[in-house]
């Protein structure tokens, strides 16, 4: 995956391998035998790669699109969980990557926020508390 996510954001970054390369300090060469997958580059390259194309580390070695949606490796940051499936009762169940990820546990409560123009948001109900009081003191003042 390594290698074909690397030739994935050089092309969305539209970067040549040169320029790639310059940016972290390796040949073009170096860099041709990486996206081929003849070789690896070591973890400090690695991690200047990353913050070149602005993703994580784990997601520059590991990413796996899903066959579905075809999409490439996300922002750092950013994540995209698959496609769930709205019950007959309005449920939805929330991927377990992203419970992992948002450390939601079972009981916690949420809040589902929305805009007819973007869409749906939930937020943990005591991160969407703090914020709020944030704001009610920054009105006062």
């Amino acid at each position: 995956m390594f290698n074909e996510n690397l030739v994935n954001l050089r092309k969305l970054k539209q970067m040549t391998q040169e320029e790639v390369a310059e940016e972290i300090g390796v040949t073009r060469q170096a860099l041709a035998k990486w996206e081929s997958g003849e070789t690896v580059p070591d973890l400090e390259k690695s991690r200047l790669l990353a913050e070149l194309f602005g993703v994580s580390l784990d997601d520059l070695a590991n990413y796996e699109p899903d066959d579905n949606l075809g999409l490439d490796v996300p922002p750092k940051g950013k994540y995209l969980f698959g496609i769930v499936t709205v019950g007959d009762k309005g449920q939805v169940v929330i991927p377990a990557r992203a419970r992992k990820v948002f450390d939601i546990d079972t009981g916690d409560r949420l809040v589902v926020l929305g805009d007819e123009g973007q869409g749906l948001a939930i937020i943990k109900s005591d991160h969407f508390l703090d914020l709020a009081d944030q704001i009610r003191k920054n009105l006062k003042k």
